[in-house]
């Protein structure tokens, strides 16, 4: 076990050294922004969605090798599949954090790496920052489920201006 957590460990921080997915797009159809005011992670994303899938998907602003960590695997992990499957791995993803579902049984891909994070109380808000911006993006007005600690902006502006024709990366 003690290999498997140094892999885990040495992912998490390639992906804080060089987080995938990290940048601006040029025609978001989709934007919002997460901040946990309590340790100053602030990170912003943006999608290109077309129709159900979410074609592109990227994010910037700063934060902890925890959370921009997370945010680039979840990046790596959404861009190009469908709406739907984007939630219900951040579900999955959530209950795994929050104790809820066991790791093993969860299928997270490389996120299992971050699995460790849900002994730590204090730095699950870090690990979601970036969840939470992705599913208030994909909602735009709708209701998702709030955490109190994170304030999560979206952009209605960019959120309901439609995806111009063939508008992807």
């Amino acid at each position: 076990m003690s290999g498997d957590l140094d892999l885990y460990q040495q992912l998490v921080l390639e992906h804080k050294r060089s987080p995938r997915c990290f940048g601006t797009l040029t025609a978001p159809t989709h934007e919002a922004r997460g901040r946990n005011p309590q340790c100053g992670d602030d990170i912003r994303v943006q999608l290109q969605v077309d129709g159900d899938t979410l074609r592109d998907i990227r994010f910037d602003g700063r934060g902890c090798a925890i959370c921009i960590a997370s945010a680039s695997m979840m990046s790596e992990a959404v861009r190009g599949h469908p709406v739907a499957d984007a939630r219900a791995l951040q579900q999955r993803f959530r209950a795994v954090l929050t104790g809820q579902t066991e790791p093993e049984e969860a299928d997270l891909g490389k996120l299992v790496s971050l699995a460790a994070v849900r002994r730590y109380p204090g730095r699950i808000k870090c690990a979601l920052l970036g969840w939470h911006a992705l599913m208030h993006a994909l909602a735009g007005a709708a209701a998702v489920e709030e955490d109190p600690d994170i304030v999560v902006d979206r952009d209605p502006g960019v959120a309901a201006r439609p995806a111009p024709n063939g508008a992807h990366r």
